[in-house]
């Protein structure tokens, strides 16, 4: 009989930690685990979520603290517990099972699995008695244990008719290539679900949706039209005046459970963040807007201060990367951190009380259970008004910082770095913020110290001086992106050259061999249901897909070197999945890289780097608001593919030219001129 003891304690990743303690004998996911069910032939609970999930937190005291619910589970049901920041993967394959019998889902995912993992029945969160609609857990657990007992043939039967639709969800859909027209028809769908009063997603909750918005902006830099462009605006408008962001410590929650951005799930994503700075960094590079760089020094703020953790690098030196998230409760109570009454306003800041409760929508009745999320409800004022409104925050964030801290996730996860490195870089740009860029190499470089394998692989997740989750295709992708973005702000070529090979080991590892990409390598050894079921992953969830990450980095090493093998590469991702359009309004990551290779180009700027004159230049180039344009510094000594438009090109004088379709325009010499060359029809 195997040892019933719950086998968490020595997981690395905090939310398995977070469970670790229960009553109920957890094992984590893994080949063991998967053997003991099959060796007992008892199903599996599969427990999905993450440690900065409130109804996770919920269940957990509900239920798996309960001796009670975890002698059931111990006794008819091998349990494991799946953080899915941890593995992706996983989660993805079960959720998308879930949603294949008709539930919607969420967190925690509870899914009911044969002891060979085939998932028979499942749903979210269940209370420990019947409210809502929905039975206790008791219950479930009680009745699909007399199932099992009884109608085992038929539930058998049942997960193989599931088995085979995960099958047909994890193929790709290849077609002739993804054409202007379903672009344009998916981005104008997309438009048409957008809120024309609030911004975002008609509706409630409002989450950012960064992967949509990020698409249309992009697409209203191509086409210049201004209909896309005012969508991201309104968008970044309302939520950095909303509740769900935080105005005095700096950043944005994952969601707002309002039409309104007032009432967020208070937790803090690095990945959300990561997608809104570089949204704020696009936004402002074509409209300066004080409230959105005060949004993305927020956002910088509060990851040096609250989200570095330290990371060995070399021999006995440290430097440090991102944090995964902080969580939305603390005290045992959602937003208790983050919220105020009036009275504890009065008393930090006394005869500055009353402006700041104008403009911060501050009552003695609150706006949310009695107190007040802090959002702003006035227009912006002088700038002597201002001053002192920041003064102000800056007093409350003090006293806040006396508070209990909610939880923070401290694994540092490749692919949620890689994106923050890249946002950091682009906004040091549009900023002109250079201490940001430096964030970004320093981060860049420990991850790639860390978690970079003999094998060019990254690896995902890091925690407290151990790699305990292999490298996943969003990671390489992600990673090589920000290599990308770093070359871009730097010219060091060594960045281009990383990228070339994560792109290599991406393909090397993961790619099917026909374009497109599986989430898992080639050699992992324990996903469940066979070679069929591995997923290829091309929609995006809140953040994006890494086979459209993988186009676009292919799409943008293209432009950057002439080189037909990157055309040739994202021409194969992007007709991979095209053959299903209905589908791919999902895929914006993937919508955009086909612009991208298609309508994107090459800023160039040449002549002495050191000059004042090519600086200018080079910097108008890398401030520049479209998401297309790559830039490429080509100083005297700089070696440039001989297959990209501009080789051969480069005068004695600082100058720039615009390249794309293959042939370069003329150069200009002013940043003014570099503006207006660049600049969209909007």
């Amino acid at each position: 009989m195997t040892d019933p003891g719950n086998q968490l304690r020595d997981a690395r990743s905090p939310y398995l930690l977070q469970h670790a303690n229960n009553p109920v004998a957890w094992r984590p996911w893994g080949e063991s685990a998967l053997a003991e069910a099959r060796a007992s032939g008892r199903p599996i609970l599969l427990s999905i979520g993450y440690a900065a999930c409130h109804w996770c937190h919920v269940m957990a005291h509900e239920s798996f603290e309960d001796p009670g619910i975890a002698a059931l589970i111990n006794r008819d049901f091998v349990a494991i517990k799946v953080d899915r920041e941890e593995r992706p993967d996983i989660d993805h394959l079960y959720m998308q099972a879930l949603h294949a019998m008709g539930e919607q889902g969420g967190w925690p995912l509870t899914m009911f699995l044969t002891p060979e993992g085939a998932p028979f029945w499942g749903g979210t969160y269940f209370p420990p008695a019947p409210r809502w609609g929905k039975p206790s857990f008791r219950q479930v657990l009680e009745a699909l244990a007399a199932a099992w007992e009884k109608d085992r043939a038929a539930i058998t039967k049942s997960a193989a008719g599931m088995t085979q639709v995960l099958g047909a969800m994890a193929r790709a859909h290849p077609g002739g290539g993804i054409m202007p027209e379903a672009i344009a028809r998916a981005a104008n769908t997309l438009l048409a679900a957008c809120d024309p009063v609030e911004g975002g997603l008609r509706g409630a909750p409002k989450f950012p949706n960064a992967p949509i918005f990020r698409f249309l902006w992009q697409q209203g830099m191509i086409g210049g039209d201004r209909t896309f462009i005012s969508v991201v605006e309104l968008l970044l408008r309302k939520m950095a005046l909303g509740g769900i962001h935080d105005h005095l410590g700096g950043g944005f929650a994952r969601y707002a459970t309002d039409a309104v951005w007032l009432v967020p799930h208070f937790e803090k994503m690095l990945y959300d963040n990561a997608q809104i700075l570089e949204l704020l960094s696009l936004a402002a590079s074509h409209t300066p807007n004080p409230l959105l760089a005060e949004s993305a020094a927020g956002i910088v703020a509060w990851l040096r201060r609250d989200m570095r953790v330290a990371m060995p690098v070399g021999s006995g030196t440290g430097d440090h990367a991102f944090a995964a998230s902080e969580d939305a409760d603390s005290e045992g109570e959602e937003g208790k951190f983050y919220v105020w009454r009036e009275s504890e306003i009065d008393a930090v800041l006394d005869a500055d009380s009353a402006a700041f409760k104008a403009a911060y929508d501050v009552t003695t009745a609150g706006n949310w259970e009695g107190h007040t999320i802090l959002r702003r409800v006035t227009e912006r004022g002088s700038e002597d008004e201002e001053a002192r409104l920041a003064h102000a925050r800056e007093r409350l964030r003090a006293q806040r910082a006396l508070r209990i801290r909610p939880g923070r996730d401290d694994k540092v996860l490749a692919d949620w770095n890689g994106l923050m490195i890249a946002a950091l870089a682009r906004a040091s740009s549009a900023f002109r913020e250079p201490d940001w860029l430096a964030e970004a190499k320093t981060a860049y470089h420990a991850l790639l110290a860390t978690l970079a394998g003999a094998d060019g692989r990254i690896a995902h997740a890091w925690r407290a001086g151990d790699i305990f989750a292999a490298g996943l295709l969003d990671d390489q992708a992600a990673m090589a992106r920000a290599a990308l973005a770093l070359f871009e702000a730097t010219g060091d070529p060594a960045y281009q050259a990383d990228a070339e090979r994560l792109a290599e080991a991406a393909c090397h590892w993961f790619g099917d061999g026909a374009g497109a990409f599986y989430t898992t390598a080639a050699d992992a050894t324990d996903i469940p249901l066979g070679a069929e079921i591995r997923p290829r992953i091309v929609a995006d969830n809140a953040t994006p897909s890494g086979n459209g990450l993988m186009a676009e980095v292919f799409a943008r090493l293209f432009h950057i070197t002439g080189a037909p093998l990157w055309r040739e590469r994202a021409e194969a991702t992007l007709a991979a999945f095209s053959g299903r359009e209905e589908m791919l309004q999902a895929c914006p990551t993937l919508l955009a890289a086909a612009s991208l290779l298609v309508e994107g180009g090459t800023i160039v700027v040449t002549g002495p780097m050191a000059d004042p004159a090519a600086a200018s230049l080079l910097a108008t180039a890398r401030a520049n608001p479209d998401p297309t344009l790559a830039v490429l510094a080509i100083g005297p000594e700089t070696e440039i593919s001989p297959a990209h438009p501009a080789a051969g090109k480069a005068g004695a004088s600082p100058a720039a030219m615009l390249c794309r379709r293959q042939t370069c325009g003329l150069p200009v010499t002013t940043p003014a001129a570099l503006a207006a060359l660049i600049a969209p029809n909007a």
